[in-house]
């Protein structure tokens, strides 16, 4: 059986189809799957034994530059792509316009979330098959079922497996034990204070572990610098893809992380991780694994708020009991660096001895 899956982005979402992925193959053995994926995030579909090709669009990207795309070609050759392929079935697994657009090339079935389940209801209307799935539950779970259902088996119980090889993603000499800080995110709501990443490094570095912190942009570079100044045991990584931030977490002994794709990414490679969480709720997204750790600044006055700009006040009591110039949003002031460290130590002690 060949089926073509439409999920483009965003890269948590990307890693949360993986274990649907895994279900099915367990449930239908033999069945391939071609990925709709954007161009950035094309190499995870191709670390799964499902996926037998990957399609990359670049949606963001064209929208910005309309005419070029259609000048140069690339729009005309993704639709043809589809139009030559024989597919059983296709799946919308992102319930947006967007994606469900993308299906009017393909000649075949379209499976889908029906209007009640998906993020846009409009998006049920190109399917030939709509099915309900709950909202309140997390992302991978309404995958599974709406894979489950598709196709035409049980969801399996227990958690899902993303069928990933670690082996295939690990190389060169893993050097001292090392924690990774995960410290990159979208929104400005969704940062950790800078100074505790600073104070909880130092903490670490005291246990007798490296720290090492990657970075993706030039933003992100400045504040791992200022992370890890002046401490010998710091380090601020190079410019890595993807397959090279696979690569250090999977050789980390853990890692800490904000609401971010690849606090997903190393979920989905076993990594302990302790994932540190403001605006946003763990329990629809949060990272989805063994070993993984949810911490909620449940700040009374308005976390979580799921707004990317804070718009809350601080009080006079607030100002006396925190510096709100370097500690804030103030409802991460609920997850100072003692309270972190003393976590992630645990998550480390059980990984330790199981």
């Amino acid at each position: 059986m060949r089926v073509l899956l439409i999920k483009t982005s965003s890269l948590g979402d990307v890693i949360h189809t993986l274990p649907a992925l895994t279900d099915a193959a367990r449930a239908i053995p033999g069945i391939q799957f071609d990925w709709v994926v954007e161009e950035g995030f094309a190499e995870i579909p191709t670390w799964h034994p499902a996926v037998s090709g990957v399609i990359p669009v670049a949606i963001r990207r064209w929208r910005k530059n309309l005419w070029q795309t259609f000048k140069n070609g690339q729009w005309r050759q993704f639709k043809q792509r589809l139009r030559d392929s024989r597919y059983d079935l296709v799946i919308d697994a992102q319930g947006l316009l967007k994606s469900a657009f993308l299906t009017r090339y393909v000649n075949a079935a379209i499976a889908g979330l029906d209007k009640d389940s998906a993020r846009e209801p409009l998006a049920a209307r190109f399917y030939d098959h709509a099915y309900p799935v709950a909202r309140s539950q997390h992302a991978v779970e309404r995958l599974r079922q709406l894979f489950a259902q598709a196709l035409g088996y049980e969801v399996p119980a227990g958690l899902g497996d993303y069928g990933l090889d670690r082996s295939r993603l690990l190389n060169g000499d893993r050097g001292a034990p090392f924690v990774l800080f995960l410290h990159g995110t979208t929104w400005d709501t969704k940062h950790w204070p800078e100074l505790y990443w600073r104070q909880l490094a130092e903490r670490m570095i005291s246990q007798g572990l490296e720290v090492h912190l990657p970075w993706g942009n030039p933003a992100e570079k400045a504040r791992a610098e200022r992370i890890a100044q002046g401490l010998d045991k710091a380090v601020v990584l190079p410019k890595l893809n993807l397959a090279g931030v696979a690569n250090v977490l999977a050789g980390a002994q853990g890692c800490v992380a904000v609401d971010t794709g690849l606090g997903h990414l190393a979920a989905a490679l076993d990594v302990p991780t302790l994932s540190l969480f403001g605006p946003t709720n763990p329990g629809l997204t949060g990272a989805y694994g063994k070993s993984q750790v949810h911490l909620a600044g449940d700040y009374p006055a308005c976390a979580p708020c799921l707004q990317k700009k804070c718009t809350y006040r601080p009080t006079p009591e607030d100002q006396r009991q925190v510096d709100t110039e370097r500690e804030w949003p103030m409802c991460f002031t609920r997850l100072n660096p003692e309270r972190v460290a003393g976590q992630l130590g645990s998550l480390l002690l059980a990984k330790e001895h199981p």
